[in-house]
């Protein structure tokens, strides 16, 4: 193929438009064509990451979409991630290490201009070291009031040299009119990169929209590569919370578990709740801070960038006090990273770095321990391993569990706090002597289905149900999941065309 990696980028009319799946989708079906590909995105903006071998933090879609490759993950395939702390406020990750917090005007004005060289130095040995790169944009290109410093969409197709296909998400409506606009509101050198559309997420008769395919060619001289469905319950992990408004768990009539998890304002790496969704008689939904928690089995609180500004948001809401009630009345208790923290004492802010104001917040005193936060970040994948012998950690006793470690704040443990999962002398989850109330520090825990079956039975239990054992839950592999996807994606794109593009744009020779 040549020396450097050829390209193709995809970019959006607007956000959640699906570019993020089908770059995975790509990913895979070039790898299954015999490419030695790799994916990008300049710049992220997104609580769910990921945590390379290296102990980098990126975008959990660069991360995903280097599986579907069938690579490891990598710091330069997500150079920059950006992290919300608060409305105007950002953590930014370089190269997978924490860099600063900023805010929006400060961000804009003092690290992007410097960050173009950064972002070519990557997408250069990327090149070097592939044969194919997919390449995710944000947001749209067309966004007048930042495309001036935007680094992410056509300054990266520039310096990458890719031809961009735009892509649409139908299912929200106006798809002609976004894809035409978005096209109007490029410069001329900038629409020249455009080769080609798809249309996503639909849902209907293909015939019925045939008459404005040939208007969108006919109108801007460029062809629809093609329309893709709406890929219901695909099962490649997301990282937008805004999927989390259209999670519908499916109900098979025998919902015997109730599971409520809290969609904090900041919520970070929902995806770990994707294991529960699997299990037959799990009903999983999430409940807002201040909407009714209803009568639930457990409670659950997940990651957080924010542990603090969050744990504000559940006491002004008054949604701390209906959790204790809850676990007053018998429901289960269980916390993730930053959730895990809320169920402590006391959140410890002395130089303000989650709130940037200096002090303590309560927390909902479940767990005896507090949390303190200090300048740095712990980002690594960690095996660890069982060490509580209460409740249903008994019988778990030694076994070894996986996941990542994402998180700022150090807890420190006091008596009456039961440690159920350590790496060495590190504690990464306690329980209660009672054993209804737990939490980790570790992102992934549900992924280890031994333990969470051996947790979710003894909920069973405790209804008087029967176990549910392995054979019965949902454990389709993750190269099953990527191949499935690429099958569904290739089915819908003209990939002789798509390849045309790239030979003529990118000089990429078929093998």
């Amino acid at each position: 193929m040549g020396d450097l990696a050829k390209t193709i980028m995809l970019q959006g009319t607007s956000s959640h438009v699906g570019k993020s799946l089908l770059c995975t989708a790509l990913c895979r079906i070039f790898k299954q064509d015999g490419y030695r590909v790799t994916p990008f995105k300049a710049q992220n903006m997104a609580l769910n990451s990921y945590v390379t071998l290296k102990g980098e933090e990126i975008g959990r879609a660069q991360g995903v979409q280097a599986e579907a490759a069938g690579i490891p993950a990598e710091a330069r395939m997500n150079p920059v991630l950006l992290k919300p702390k608060a409305d105007m406020d950002a953590q930014i990750i370089v190269m997978g290490k924490p860099h600063a917090d900023m805010s929006a005007r400060d961000y804009r004005a003092s690290f992007l201009p410097k960050a173009v060289d950064m972002v070519r130095h990557c997408i250069d040995g990327l090149k070097r070291d592939y044969e194919m790169m997919v390449i995710e944009g944000a947001g749209s290109p067309a966004e007048v009031n930042l495309k001036d410093k935007d680094i992410v969409n056509m300054k990266t197709a520039q310096l990458a040299d890719a031809p961009v296909l735009l892509v649409a998400d139908i299912d929200r409506g106006g798809v002609f009119a976004s894809l035409v606009g978005t096209l109007e509101l490029l410069e001329p050198d900038e629409r020249q990169r455009v080769a080609g559309f798809i249309i996503n997420k639909f849902r209907g008769d293909i015939e019925l929209l045939r008459p404005g395919l040939d208007f969108l060619e006919h109108r801007t001289g460029l062809p629809v590569l093609g329309v893709v469905p709406y890929l219901h319950q695909h099962g490649v992990e997301q990282e937008d919370s805004v999927v989390l408004t259209e999670t519908e768990v499916a109900k098979d009539g025998n919902n015997d578990i109730e599971i409520t998890v809290i969609k904090l304002p900041r919520i970070s790496n929902f995806t770990d709740m994707d294991p529960l969704i699997r299990i037959p008689g799990n009903n999983l939904r999430f409940v807002e801070p201040g909407e009714e928690l209803g009568n639930p089995d457990v409670i659950i609180l997940p990651g957080t960038k924010n542990s603090v500004q969050d744990m504000l948001s559940l006491r002004e809401t008054k949604t701390d006090q209906e959790i204790i009630k809850a676990y007053q009345k018998g429901t289960h208790i269980m916390g993730i990273c930053g959730g895990y923290q809320m169920l402590g004492d006391l959140l410890l802010d002395p130089e303000g770095l989650e709130d940037k104001v200096e002090g303590e917040v309560p927390g909902l005193a479940l767990l005896p321990m507090k949390t303190v936060f200090k300048p740095g970040k712990l980002t690594r994948q960690v095996k660890c391993f069982v060490t509580g012998k209460v409740n249903f950690w008994t019988d778990l006793h030694n076994s070894k569990i996986n996941g990542y470690e994402i998180h700022s704040g150090y807890s420190e443990y006091e008596k009456g706090c039961h440690t159920v999962l350590a790496r060495g002398e590190d504690i990464i989850g306690t329980a209660s002597f009672c054993g209804r109330v737990w939490g980790t520090y570790l992102h992934g825990i549900f992924e280890n289905i031994e333990l969470t079956l051996a947790w979710v039975n003894s909920l069973r239990r405790d209804r008087g149900l029967a176990d549910i054992k392995v054979s019965q839950v949902s454990t389709i592999s993750r190269d099953a999941v990527y191949d499935k996807l690429a099958d569904q994606v290739r089915q819908h794109l003209n990939m002789e065309k798509l390849y045309r593009i790239i030979i003529q744009e990118s000089g990429v020779r078929s093998q």
